[in-house]
């Protein structure tokens, strides 16, 4: 059974920054690319940022490029993503994702991924 859980969100001032991590199940990490996405409140869920199956091919959503950082290390099943010059828009629940076995590049479409984390709680405050 996959399984994904986010951590560390929380609140954090405007300029402030935070390190998502996302720890993923199963004993093959590295054959499928991940992203990162986020849903405000009211809005629909929308893409952050995407990184493929060993790292060396990321792709950010405008709002956020220059700013987050996307990585994984697949020794330890964990993706993150660097958050820095946080900004009060980037409030939102924070999801991660993951393709299926052998989609080993990134996307943007949610429908390219087939499973998803709880979520976690990022507040910037103003």
């Amino acid at each position: 059974q996959v399984q994904l859980v986010e951590s560390g969100g929380g609140l954090v001032q405007a300029g402030g920054s935070l390190r998502l991590s996302c720890a993923a199940s199963g004993r093959t990490f590295s054959n499928y690319a991940m992203g990162w996405f986020r849903q405000a409140p009211g809005k629909e869920r929308e893409f952050v940022a995407a990184i493929n199956w060993i790292g060396g091919s990321t792709d950010y959503a405008d709002s956020v490029k220059g700013r987050f950082t996307i990585s994984r290390d697949n020794a330890k099943g964990t993706m993150y993503l660097q958050m820095n010059s946080l900004k009060p828009e980037d409030t939102a629940v924070y999801y991660c994702a993951r393709r299926r076995l052998g989609y080993t590049e990134v996307a943007r479409a949610l429908s390219s991924y087939s499973y998803w984390g709880p979520g976690t709680q990022v507040t910037v405050s103003s």
